[in-house]
C-alpha cells in the first residue's frame, strides 16, 4: 500500500492534467509543467489549411542516420518508473482511439468495445491506486472509439452520454483506391450517422509519383465533406518509400486542412514507427511555426504494450511540449494496448500481474 499513496500524493494538486504532467516532468527530471496552458479541443482554433506551397515540399531535407540514431535509442535514454510511471500510463489511457477493424466485427464487438472505452481501468483498480476521487467529476475514458463506418451509428447509441467520441475510417480503408465520388460520399454518410472524427486514408500513389496537386486536392476535398467533423489524414508511412516521402505528404496534407495527421492504417506490413513518427512530428512543429496552428499525431498499428505508449509519449514530450500530449492533439490508434496498461498498473497496485483471461477485452 505504499506504493499506492506516493501515487496518492501525485495526484493531490488541483488539476488532472496539470497532476500528471508533474509527476510527468518529476519522472524526465523537468520543471515547469504548472505554466503550460492545457486547452481544450473545443476551446484550439481548427487547422484551416492553406494554399498550395511546394517550396517547404521541395526543400526537404531528412538526416536518415541523426532520425534513425534518435529513434533507436529513446527508449534507453529515457524512462519513467513507479508512481511516475502509472501516472503516465494513466494519462495515456486516455488518449487512446480504441479501435476495431475486424472483418468478423459485429454490432455485439463494438457494443463491448464502447463499454470498455467508457470504463477502461476497472473500478476496483482505480480504489486501490488511490485515484478515485481524481476521476470523480471527470471519470477516466478513451480518446474516442474508432469503427467501420457500418458500426458508427451502433457506436454513438453505446456511447451516448458519455462524451467520448466515435471515428470512422474512411475513404476506402485500408487501401484508398475506391473511386473518388464514393470516398466523398463515405465520408459524408459517417458524419451525417454521427461521427464526430473521420480517419481518411490518402492515395500513397500521388506521393510515390510526386503529384503534389492531386494529393493536396484530394485531402481538402476529403476535408470539405468531413465539414463540422474533425479529420486525420493517414499517410500510411509503411507504404511510402522513404522518410522524405514521409515528411513530404506531412506537409501537403496539413496544408489542405487536416487536423490529424496520423502513420498507418495498422494493415501494412510496417506500421507505426518512431523513426517515421519523429519526421511527422518535426513536420508539424514546422507547420506550427509557419502557420500558428497546431495540428494534432496519431500513431497506429502495433502498439500493443505499456512500454510503447511510454516511448511514444516521451517522444511528443520531446519535440512538441506538454500540451501536444493531451487528447485533443495526442491519439493512439490501438485495439490490445489498453489491455497490457491494465495490467502493468496492477503490477504497480498489487506487486503481480494478472492472467490475461482477466481482461475484458483479452
Amino acid at each position: 500500500m505504499a506504493k499506492i499513496s506516493v501515487l496518492s500524493t501525485a495526484y493531490s494538486a488541483p488539476s488532472l492534467d496539470r497532476r500528471i504532467n508533474r509527476a510527468i516532468d518529476r519522472g524526465m527530471n523537468r520543471a515547469g509543467a504548472d505554466d503550460v496552458l492545457h486547452t481544450s479541443g473545443d476551446e484550439m482554433a481548427r487547422n484551416p489549411g492553406m494554399r498550395l506551397d511546394l517550396g517547404p515540399v521541395k526543400d526537404v531535407q531528412v538526416n536518415r542516420s541523426a532520425i534513425e540514431r534518435r529513434s533507436a535509442t529513446l527508449g534507453t535514454r529515457r524512462t519513467v518508473k513507479k508512481e511516475v510511471q502509472a501516472a503516465w500510463l494513466l494519462h495515456a489511457v486516455k488518449t487512446i482511439d480504441l479501435t476495431t477493424l475486424s472483418g468478423d466485427d459485429t454490432e455485439g464487438t463494438v457494443k463491448r468495445l464502447c463499454a470498455k472505452a467508457r470504463q477502461p481501468i476497472s473500478a476496483k483498480l482505480l480504489a486501490d491506486l488511490g485515484v478515485t476521487e481524481v476521476f470523480a467529476q471527470q471519470p477516466l475514458a478513451t480518446g474516442a472509439v474508432c469503427v467501420y463506418h457500418h458500426f458508427v451509428a451502433t457506436a454513438v447509441a453505446a456511447l451516448a452520454g458519455s462524451g467520448i467520441p466515435v471515428a470512422a475510417v474512411s475513404t476506402g480503408f485500408p487501401a484508398g483506391l475506391n473511386p473518388f465520388p464514393q470516398k466523398i460520399e463515405e465520408i459524408k454518410a459517417s458524419v451525417k450517422a454521427g461521427a464526430a472524427e473521420i480517419d481518411i486514408v490518402i492515395s500513397r500513389e500521388h506521393v510515390l509519383t510526386g503529384n503534389w496537386r492531386a494529393l493536396y486536392d484530394e485531402v481538402k476535398a476529403f476535408r470539405e465533406a468531413c465539414g463540422p467533423a474533425h479529420m486525420k489524414s493517414i499517410i500510411a508511412t509503411g507504404e511510402l518509400g522513404t522518410l522524405k516521402n514521409i515528411m513530404r505528404a506531412s506537409i501537403l496534407c496539413m496544408q489542405a486542412g487536416s487536423d490529424f495527421i496520423k502513420t498507418s492504417t495498422g494493415k501494412e506490413p510496417t506500421n507505426a514507427t518512431l523513426a517515421g513518427s519523429l519526421v511527422m512530428l518535426r513536420a508539424i512543429r514546422s507547420y506550427h511555426e509557419l502557420t500558428g496552428y497546431k495540428v494534432g499525431f496519431k500513431p497506429a498499428g502495433g502498439i500493443r504494450t505499456a512500454k510503447q505508449s511510454l516511448d511514444w509519449l516521451m517522444l511528443i514530450k520531446e519535440e512538441l511540449g506538454d500540451e501536444w500530449m493531451q487528447p485533443h492533439l495526442f491519439r493512439i490508434g490501438a485495439s490490445a494496448l489498453i489491455n497490457d496498461i491494465e495490467r502493468q498498473l496492477e503490477h504497480f497496485a498489487y506487486g503481480r500481474y494478472a492472467s490475461m483471461q482477466y481482461q475484458a477485452l483479452g
